[in-house]
């Protein structure tokens, strides 16, 4: 099921994105990049579509023509940021299983 980038809230990925539609919880918009199913930071463009044009602010209403709401959805701040402290707390394990016993 997919879910607004933003808050979370559930969204019919059948339903039909406009350049203006918003999302009905929060307000944001749904024609982002960060709303999209070819998101993705690590790829050229911030996108895997290739043909797809540069979007400045990828978090406000666009234009684009590959536009298409990830079906996953729901994986925006909140998800970054447990991903970040997630990441980190395993980074501390790590190092402290590697700290020599002292004696």
């Amino acid at each position: 099921m997919s879910a607004c980038y933003f808050c979370g809230t559930s969204l019919d990925p059948k339903m039909r994105i406009v350049k203006d539609t918003e999302c009905p919880s929060c307000g944001r918009d749904l024609h982002a990049c960060v709303q999209c199913r070819h998101f993705d930071r690590s790829a050229h463009n911030m996108c895997r579509e290739p043909q797809a044009e540069w979007v400045t602010d990828r978090e406000r209403r666009n234009f684009c023509d590959y536009f298409s709401l990830n079906p996953a959805g729901g994986k925006g701040a909140a998800g970054t940021k447990d991903r970040a402290s997630s990441a980190r707390s395993k980074l501390d394990q790590l190092f402290k299983a590697k700290e020599p016993d002292p004696e």
